[in-house]
């Protein structure tokens, strides 16, 4: 009789479980010890060094929901995440073992029409981290197909590659925003999404930044981080700017009804933000200026210009930084958000 020599299994050697915190119904987190996550023949495993944390979380910790997206079973919460590559599928070259990267948290079936349009992030059948019922990061380990898991360079952190995630977000609102070397642009809400927001803009060669809040130190942040101008959403008017596009990155009703106002003829309008199902628009104004509005869903394909605008020292990440909490505090980092000063929170599961 013969045998056949098996290979080894791409995670021998390392544990067979993990810590993970689970959001077991809304508002309820708990820390669990879970299998090791398999691995396709494509995918690589990601030991998580850090984990931004993401107004979705917090809305799924609140809310237990956001639209038709349900937490009806326990969630791993986290989307915006760096790591090291653990161990490597089958059809993975080896050599990328040891690998620092950032990932690129969804996976798309490459084969429906909007894949195969480049708009991957549309795809109807897309798998996106902590959106149930797909688990997301806020554990030791997680999965993803190679080509999603990017690698960086040493000058750029952990914390800055995990937030490759929100900054792609600002990337992709200027690139359907047309902003180009001269444009004049309008960003309303200078939480972490406006900041990333202008200072893609001011990557993409915008000119003049105006970013709007109701929040005195927040502004005084973005005019150091991004911003050219300023303006309080309490006393100051939008309307009549003329710019050549707006972001709105608050979710707030009459910000974007103002900011559409701000917009010149034939310029774009951008809605980031989450915030009510229905708005009441100025159609008539949108209709007369040929105002072209469009929202943003996730992106696509930005990773790769990100790591190169913060190893260029065109955009900081770091900055945004302002709370560190180990796995084990998982709650506490989705409840920093409302404490004055507080921008990014980050969850690092290695601690």
């Amino acid at each position: 009789m013969t045998t056949t020599a098996q290979s080894p299994s791409p995670t021998a050697g390392l544990p067979a479980t993990m810590r993970a915190a689970v959001l077991k119904s809304q508002g309820d987190m708990a820390m669990e010890s879970l299998p090791l996550p398999q691995l396709d023949a494509d995918q690589v495993l990601v030991q998580v060094a850090a984990v931004g944390i993401c107004g979705s979380d917090v809305h799924y910790y609140v809310h237990g929901r956001i639209g038709p997206y349900v937490v009806d079973h326990p969630l791993i919460l986290g989307h915006e995440l760096s790591g090291r590559i653990a161990a490597v599928g089958s059809s993975v070259d080896p050599a990328r073992i040891g690998s620092r990267v950032a990932v690129e948290p969804q996976r798309p079936c490459r084969t429906c029409k909007q894949c195969k349009a480049g708009r991957y992030n549309l795809c109807p059948d897309i798998e996106f981290y902590a959106t149930p019922p797909v688990d997301g990061a806020f554990a030791e380990y997680v999965t993803i197909q190679s080509d999603f898991a990017y690698d960086i360079p040493d000058s750029v952190s952990d914390e800055a590659a995990a937030l490759i995630e929100p900054l792609s977000v600002g990337l992709w609102a200027c690139e359907r925003a047309e902003i180009r070397p001269g444009s004049r642009v309008l960003i309303a809400g200078a939480g972490p999404i406006g900041i990333i927001a202008a200072q893609a803009a001011r990557a993409f060669g915008a000119t003049e930044i105006y970013i709007s809040d109701i929040a005195e130190d927040r502004l005084a942040f973005a005019l150091e981080h991004g911003a050219t101008h300023v303006l309080s959403a309490k006393t100051d008017s939008v309307e009549g700017l003329d710019v050549d596009a707006f972001i709105d990155a608050s979710g707030a009703p009459q910000a974007v009804r103002s900011g559409i106002k701000a917009v010149a003829p034939a310029g774009r309008v951008i809605l980031v933000g989450l915030g009510a199902d229905d708005v009441e628009l100025p159609v008539s104004y949108i209709q007369s200026r040929e105002i072209w509005l469009s929202g943003v869903f996730r992106y696509t394909n930005t990773w790769p210009l990100a790591i190169q605008l913060i190893a260029d020292g065109k955009v900081d990440l770091d900055i945004l930084v302002t709370g560190r909490f180990p796995l084990a505090e998982s709650e506490a980092a989705l409840k920093a958000g409302k404490q004055p000063g507080q921008l990014k929170a980050v969850v690092y599961p290695g601690r």
